[in-house]
């Protein structure tokens, strides 16, 4: 085998949801974080396609670029991408990222269990427990939230739940689960993929909508929902999602009373669980913090061959 490039990465899920992380990036130029995630999809193609494509890698998965810092205050620097380039940041990525570093040595362990993640969209500050070497929980707060609209009605469609927009990490619709057969469960998979590609080809055209969420309400008391989060290419999210987390909670604060300091749990159709609870609120903005894990599922060292057929890889959808 005639090896043309190397690359080691670490494999984390959190709450179900894939992350594959790269240290060994190839070697450009850059002034600060902004620069380099500008120059990302075009100087990172081939990594992008190597790493996430198959048979290598998978539709639902996503890249974490892990970097030395180059903010003094900041542990370390992240970047986000998919099949399509750059994405922007993502909450389970950071955990992730963190639990990886932390676990593997490459991060040593605080005393305060606080660390400064440099992002995109600025500094990060992560709080991560640990155990006996071990992350055993990793606590963020989101970004400020919001509600665009609620009381929405699907137009020319015999869909009838009237849904909300939320912004949270992005623009989501927000539905609730009433008079539909199907449950919110593997078994009625394809009835709800069915449901999802209906709801997002009459938004489409007039509302960009990035994620549509289907969720089933429980019991104020119980203080969980269930829910399902479709993306905009059809795919489903493979975790509740932190962003469909804080959306669902929104929609459902404009629906009924909800207690401040009540934690809040959403179970994905897997069975994972994120848990998620409101810590700031203003007149119209809201911040949360999240309380999850991440996994490490592998550590892999890839290589490519330039006789494979597959360069670039595949996807399908």
């Amino acid at each position: 085998m005639n090896i043309q490039k190397v690359y080691s990465t670490i494999d984390v899920h959190v709450a179900g949801e894939a992350f594959r992380i790269m240290r060994d990036a190839p070697f450009i130029h850059y002034q600060n974080l902004e620069q380099l995630n500008g120059k990302f999809p075009d100087v990172f193609a081939d990594e992008i396609n190597l790493l996430l494509n198959e048979p290598r890698g998978f539709a639902g998965l996503t890249g974490c670029l892990a970097l030395p810092p180059i903010s003094q205050e900041a542990d370390l620097a992240v970047l986000f991408f998919n099949h399509e380039g750059r994405v922007p940041i993502q909450f389970g990525g950071i955990v992730a990222v963190l639990t990886a570093m932390l676990e593997c040595g490459h991060l040593q362990e605080r005393a305060s269990r606080q660390y400064q993640i440099e992002t995109v969209n600025g500094l990060i500050l992560v709080t991560a427990m640990m155990e006996k070497g071990e992350v055993v929980s990793v606590m963020l707060e989101s970004e400020s939230c919001q509600v665009v609209q609620t009381g929405i009605s699907l137009p020319d469609s015999q869909i009838e739940t009237k849904f909300s927009l939320v912004y949270t990490d992005q623009l989501y619709a927000v539905f609730e689960k009433q008079g539909m057969s199907a449950e919110i469960d593997v078994k009625d998979l394809a009835e709800l993929k069915s449901w999802g590609k209906e709801v997002f080809q009459i938004l489409d055209s007039t509302i960009p909508i990035q994620g549509v969420i289907l969720m089933e309400d429980f019991p104020l008391e119980e203080g969980r929902i269930k829910s399902i989060t479709f993306r905009k290419d059809q795919y489903i999210l493979r975790s509740p999602g932190f962003g469909p987390t804080a959306a669902c909670y929104l929609h459902l604060c404009f629906k009924r009373e909800m207690a401040k300091n009540q934690s809040f749990v959403n179970e994905s159709i897997f069975g994972s669980c994120l848990q998620m609870q409101l810590t700031k609120q203003t007149e119209n903005e809201y911040q949360f913090t999240y309380t999850s894990r991440g996994f490490i599922t592998g550590m892999q060292t890839f290589v490519l061959d330039p006789t494979d057929p597959l360069p670039a890889g595949f996807l399908l959808k």
